[in-house]
């Protein structure tokens, strides 16, 4: 018998349109750990009747690495840390555009040139849209950009070359923030989204759960996602690297990292919601269940300064699911 608290409330969400209130979701959160597969189930309801079966296949590039001002505990780019990783101004054109066409030939359907730092220079912004420009000219690719803050008039030039998902995290809980990052204010990352939704873009913002903050924390900052009508959100789970605030942070259990997908999903059920950083050490033999977890999309390949896992093994999976990726525009 599955529970009626969760089974009332999906039903709410699907039938109606409901959107469950802060309260609501912290009481899913608190349910003990018997009740986390019914939790899943109907999270997996929820994303099949707004969804579907159609699932978003994102890539990202590290376009600029490293020496970035800013202090964030789990960053290993921070100048804050000494991490090792490789650091580079921003990558060629040639460069981008050649990654973006192999990304999509590897079957993802959406590319992001990912560059470290708060804001990139004048320059460096003409040649992400001279490379937008290209990649747009040569394939069917969604082109996304997460490139710090924006001004207005940068936002409008990204967006006439053909940026369409402009990408911006939270990261955490505004409650929480303070504990992950000092040298700007949280108010600092949501003026940047909202300026991102009001130029057009479709944005996405999510976080990286298990840097220790609590369930309640998690539910706020899905509402915080919520109330800014963000159109994809990217969970991360931490994956500690040396060098970092973070190095010592254990790891979510599998479980864990699902049910908090599954939350997400209740309080969001119409947003898309994609897996991306950690899944591989987090989830390890449950990588499929995140699907079930309310999830529809994933990132494939690499990330920032990571491993992920060959995205033949992300492809098989999804066709053995039977679920179908798409690209923007035919969502």
């Amino acid at each position: 018998m599955f529970n009626r608290k969760i089974a009332r409330l999906a039903e709410e969400i699907i039938d109606h349109g409901y959107v469950p209130t802060y309260d609501e979701a912290c009481g899913l959160a608190r349910l003990p750990e018997e009740d986390t597969l019914d939790l899943l189930t109907f999270a997996r309801k929820i994303v099949r009747a707004c969804k579907g079966n159609r699932i978003l296949l994102c890539a990202i590039l590290n376009a600029k690495s490293g020496l970035c001002t800013e202090d964030c505990a789990f960053c290993a780019q921070s100048s804050h840390h000494q991490t090792g990783v490789p650091t580079y101004d921003l990558k060629s054109e040639d460069f981008m555009v050649d990654d973006a066409t192999a990304r999509r030939a590897a079957g993802a359907t959406r590319f992001s040139m990912v560059t470290s730092g708060l804001m990139l220079t004048e320059e460096e912004i003409a040649t992400i849209c001279r490379t937008t420009e290209r990649i747009r000219g040569k394939s069917d690719i969604t082109v996304c950009a997460s490139l710090g803050t924006l001004t207005p008039e940068r936002a409008r030039t990204l967006r006439a070359s053909g940026v369409s998902v402009y990408h911006h995290n939270l990261e955490t809980a505004r409650s929480f923030f303070d504990r992950i990052c000092t040298t700007h204010d949280y108010d600092d990352d949501i003026n940047t989204v909202k300026l991102a939704k009001s130029e057009g873009f479709r944005v996405c913002s999510g976080g990286i759960l298990g840097l220790g903050e609590s369930w309640e924390q998690r539910v706020e900052l899905a509402c915080t996602l919520r109330d800014l009508d963000v159109d994809g959100i990217p969970l991360n789970f931490l994956n500690p690297v040396a060098g970092t605030k973070m190095e010592n942070r254990p790891l979510l259990s599998p479980m864990e990292a699902l049910k908090s997908i599954a939350l997400f999903r209740f309080v969001n059920p119409t947003k898309d919601i994609l897996i991306c950083g950690g899944r591989e050490i987090t989830l390890k033999d449950f990588q499929s269940w995140i699907f079930l977890a309310g999830a529809n999309g994933l990132m494939m390949g690499n990330y920032l300064t990571t491993q992920g896992r060959n995205a033949g093994m992300d492809l098989d999976m999804i066709r053995e699911l039977g679920l179908r990726p798409t690209l923007l525009g035919r969502e």
